[in-house]
């Protein structure tokens, strides 16, 4: 698949308030911005879900219901699109998230592979929200596993450091899982930086024959990342989760606007994108039916 990249859109990130940014909450706006991004070749759909009172868009929701109801609006607006569900809670109880995957049952979802203290300082230094520690236990990431499995759910390892890759490897080993899609999250201010000169290494110590791709958080400094990711072979991800700038630097207006620089970055490397069906069927290699 290295000759075509599969591009995934971050429609929306977990706490952005919408007041201040140009982000989706409701499932007629999910949908829209979804299409935006459709049209110009994102096949896969990164989904958070935002709570709908008036008042609340910024806070997230683990309502299976509201979330089936999104999917639902996505999948008429994108035909064949595959969805890729969140499921990161900070602390070890994941109840809620179980319910929800099993309610939806999408043909994806993300899999945070590791425990991080999630940090960030302002300019004077002091944290900009209470030192946290985003804890994914080897028995948290074994019962996720397991949901996906019952279910028949891909699962998107989420790295944010390097042991945290290698630590995918080590479930590989052991037996928890076959395979891995591993995705490498680069910028979180505690986790990998947004560096080009890291994909190389990055690439060398992900499980032999994974497929990857890159979450790269910041501004338009991201760009250049992205096309390193891109001439490597790797899938590409990109959205209003992720990043509010264009490579010129200019804030987008829309999910739409970043896929069509993100399908860019593709092109310029020799690389064309895959159509939804393309992109099924490498999923199907990927799933638990194949173990």
């Amino acid at each position: 698949m290295t000759d075509k990249a599969i591009l995934t859109c971050a429609l929306t990130g977990v706490l952005t308030d919408p007041t201040q940014h140009n982000v989706p909450v409701t499932p007629e706006q999910m949908a829209a911005e979804a299409k935006a991004a459709y049209d110009q070749g994102a096949t896969i759909m990164h989904c958070h879900y935002r709570q709908q009172e008036e008042g609340k868009g910024h806070l997230p929701s683990w309502d299976g219901a509201l979330a089936l109801e999104i999917n639902d609006a996505i999948r008429a607006a994108c035909p064949g699109v595959v969805i890729n569900m969140t499921t990161g809670v900070v602390g070890r109880d994941q109840t809620e998230v179980l319910e929800y995957l099993a309610t939806c049952k999408p043909e994806m979802a993300a899999m945070n592979a590791g425990t991080l203290n999630y940090l960030k300082t302002r300019r004077d230094g002091s944290w900009a929200w209470p030192p946290m520690t985003f804890q994914n236990p080897v028995d948290k990431v074994a019962e996720m596993l397991d949901c996906m499995r019952t279910h028949d759910i891909v699962p998107e390892f989420e790295c944010f450091d390097i042991g945290i890759l290698r630590s995918v490897g080590l479930y590989i080993e052991n037996g928890m899982v076959d395979h891995a899609d591993v995705n490498f999250v680069m910028g979180v201010a505690s986790g990998m930086p947004c560096d080009a000169d890291l994909l190389p290494l990055l690439v060398k110590y992900r499980p032999e024959g994974s497929p990857w791709q890159a979450t790269l958080i910041g501004r338009a400094n991201v760009w250049p990342v992205h096309q390193r990711v891109a001439d490597l072979g790797g899938n590409l991800r990109t959205g209003l989760e992720d990043c509010f700038y264009l490579p010129n630097g200019d804030k987008a207006r829309s999910n739409g606007e970043m896929i069509e620089a993100l399908a860019a970055c593709a092109r310029n490397a020799g690389r064309e994108i895959t159509s939804p069906e393309e992109t099924r069927a490498h999923l199907a290699t990927q799933g638990w039916r194949q173990a």
